[in-house]
């Protein structure tokens, strides 16, 4: 591990003599792809069985949230290290605040990539159109999509693609061939859909951050600025068609 990673990570244990908690391995990410891969095939089989599209676009935004943290804890019972292996220590707000800020751009720039993607391929499906039906179903709707969507499912999912799987790929490569390949399998485990893009970039950003303040907070807050605004925008435009 470089030496800009090795200072975040160090925990109150190290000023005690303690060594810092190893980073994750293989064996932790082994248990959380199990976990993740079993969870996710459970949800695609019982999902569908929600009959209206706002319900199940809440409970998928839920759904996402709790396999990334189901993943989590099986990486963390694999050794049970300490919580700050995983980068899981305190952020200055402006690194919060910086990171909320570069979701926002993630969401702009992979809106654009989307686009792209859309007009190579042809495959125009819109595959989160349940979660866009969710926060439009009244207020209750649009505030459980929000702590689902842009609380619940970055904290999961930070916590099984950076706090596990990026962390693992920092410790074995170089720190730039880490970020991308965890963007990469965050990015595929959306699917091959106009997503994808978008999910590499915040893979991307999310994986910088986390590398660069040894904490997952900021990376979190990329990813809920990503949600909130993926969330916010097509609700807003619905609103604004008509008026045109």
């Amino acid at each position: 591990m470089d030496a800009p990673r090795r200072s975040p990570r160090a925990d109150s244990s190290t000023a005690t003599g303690t060594a810092a908690p190893l980073p994750p391995g293989w064996p932790e990410v082994a248990a959380a792809a199990v976990t993740y891969v079993a969870a996710f095939g459970l949800v695609m089989w019982l999902l569908p069985m929600v009959g209206d599209d706002a319900i199940g676009g809440i409970v998928g935004l839920l759904v996402s949230g709790v396999m990334g943290l189901l993943a989590f804890g099986a990486a963390w019972l694999v050794r049970r290290r300490g919580l700050s292996a995983f980068g899981i220590r305190a952020a200055r707000p402006g690194q919060l605040a910086l990171g909320a800020l570069l979701g926002v751009g993630a969401y702009l720039v992979g809106t654009v990539l989307s686009v792209l993607f859309i007009l190579a391929t042809g495959f125009d499906e819109n595959v989160q159109s349940t979660y866009q039906a969710g926060a439009a179903a009244g207020a209750l709707g649009l505030v459980l999509s929000i702590l689902a969507g842009a609380l619940l499912t970055p904290l999961g999912e930070e916590f099984a693609f950076r706090g596990v799987l990026t962390s693992a790929l920092l410790a074995k490569l170089p720190a730039g061939v880490a970020i991308v390949l965890g963007a990469a399998v965050f990015a595929l485990a959306h699917g091959i859909n106009p997503v994808l893009p978008t999910a590499f970039v915040v893979g991307l950003v999310s994986g910088v951050m986390f590398h660069r303040t040894g904490s997952i907070w900021p990376s979190v807050m990329v990813h809920a600025g990503n949600n909130l605004v993926a969330l916010l925008v097509p609700l807003v435009a619905a609103t604004l068609v008509p008026a045109v």
